[in-house]
């Protein structure tokens, strides 16, 4: 059941915290594209938004794989730091390249505030799911 949950936090951060600052970016002509991409991506054809939320649904269990068992400030800290740095340089080292996408100090600065925020939604997921404490027993 808490695999169920880290997965739910990964997929609902990514529609409600990454896509929510990618659009503010969007409103403030920091990033070209709007969020929530609906354009299907292959092998199935689904919108990128949901296959990008698919993902973040498995970052969320390797978040909660790494750092489940931290209390207090480290636990939200490291959710950050942790979420920023390890999509981000996946993204950046794998997937730009695969697909032919330019890699910039600009998109690696934008992944790593968007990502970061990502990684904030998680750990707030997991604690109003109840699998974690708010605090430090």
């Amino acid at each position: 059941m808490i695999w169920l949950k880290a997965f739910i936090s990964g997929f609902l951060a990514t529609l409600i915290f990454h896509q929510g600052l990618f659009g503010l970016f969007y409103l403030a002509g920091v990033v070209p594209a709007a969020p929530f991409n609906m354009n299907p991506v292959p092998p199935i054809g689904i919108p990128a938004v949901l296959s990008l939320a698919f993902f973040g649904g498995l970052w969320g269990m390797v978040l909660w794989l790494l750092l489940g068992r931290l209390r207090g400030l480290g636990f939200w800290l490291s959710n950050v730091i942790v979420g920023a740095i390890g999509p981000t340089a996946l993204a950046m080292l794998v997937v730009f390249p695969m697909k032919g996408l330019e890699v910039t100090a600009q998109t690696w600065t934008g992944g790593l505030v968007l990502n970061g925020f990502w990684g904030l939604g998680v750990a707030l997921f997991m604690v109003l799911m109840g699998a974690k404490a708010a605090k430090k027993a």
